[in-house]
């Protein structure tokens, strides 16, 4: 269960936020936006730029992870300077979870899990609690937050982008016609 509810939402934000840097570097060389301007493109002055928000999305997929029994994961220590570096981030991430076994996070929702933040704050919760509380949220924050920085950049990017994974669910013959 905790597997279900992880693992493959991770894998599918991860490859659809794939497809989109490879759109972006696309859309960047015809219109004469380099990979540094991405890397360092942020949507607020005191929010992350676009190569730290791919960092923490790779991170905030694989550290539930580890918390729920998965085992060390890799960490991403500094934000990609460009393009490259930032796919080479996200393939490391479904790298790993591809190595995932469902037994080892198991499918107690109600048991124990603690994490501290850096600056010191401890959370006391159950497995559920923290997926739907923490886990999640995290990682879609940071998912969005990369895509919105593509964005604001000038990248025509859709909603059908962001969820293109959805598209081996469609139903035959009932897409728009172009």
């Amino acid at each position: 269960m905790l597997y279900d509810l992880t693992v493959p939402a991770y894998q599918n934000g991860l490859n659809a936020l794939s497809g989109e840097l490879a759109r972006g570097l696309s859309w960047g060389t015809d219109n004469g936006v380099g990979e540094l301007q991405f890397a360092v493109a942020r949507l607020a002055p005191d929010m992350f730029p676009l190569a730290s928000q791919i960092r923490f999305t790779c991170a905030q997929a694989l550290q539930p992870l580890a918390r729920l029994g998965a085992g060390e994961v890799p960490e991403f220590a500094e934000d990609a300077v460009d393009f490259a570096g930032m796919q080479d981030q996200i393939a490391a991430a479904l790298v790993f979870l591809d190595t995932v076994d469902p037994a080892a996070l198991g499918d107690d929702l109600n048991r124990p899990v603690s994490f501290t933040l850096p600056n010191g704050m401890t959370f006391d919760m159950t497995a559920l609690d923290y997926l739907r509380d923490w886990a999640q949220p995290q990682f879609y924050f940071h998912r969005v937050a990369a895509y919105a920085v593509l964005r604001h950049m000038g990248v025509p990017l859709g909603k059908a982008d962001y969820v293109s994974y959805m598209m081996r669910h469609l139903r035959p013959g009932t897409a728009p016609a172009a």
